[in-house]
């Protein structure tokens, strides 16, 4: 393991953000959904306290001007968020235990 105590294996899917506190937070990237033409990343908190355990974060792709950069910016829309996050499940229905919260 490395000092951040995340597996070596994992370290090339661990993304860094900037929060709206300019604080940096970690993520484990975990896939790229596309639908109606727009692009959505799926990412899990590499840091526990972050979020509740086991909840994923999905944020829209932008384009930058450099076109070595992307942005991502937090999806309000409640249907989007659930047809990327079901398209999510559906692909990786067998590699990862998914509990429905009614």
């Amino acid at each position: 393991m490395d000092e951040n105590n995340i597996p070596e294996e994992e370290v090339d899917n661990i993304i860094v953000l900037n929060d709206e506190n300019g604080e940096e937070v970690k993520f484990e990237f975990l896939d790229l959904v596309e639908l109606d033409g727009e692009e959505y990343v799926v990412l899990l908190p590499a840091d526990e306290d972050e979020e509740e355990e086991g909840e994923v974060v999905i944020l829209k792709v932008e384009d930058t001007d450099d076109e070595e950069e992307e942005s991502y910016v937090s999806v309000d829309d409640e249907e989007t968020l659930n047809k990327v996050f079901e398209m999510f499940k559906e692909k990786f229905k067998d590699e990862f235990n998914f509990v429905d919260e009614d």
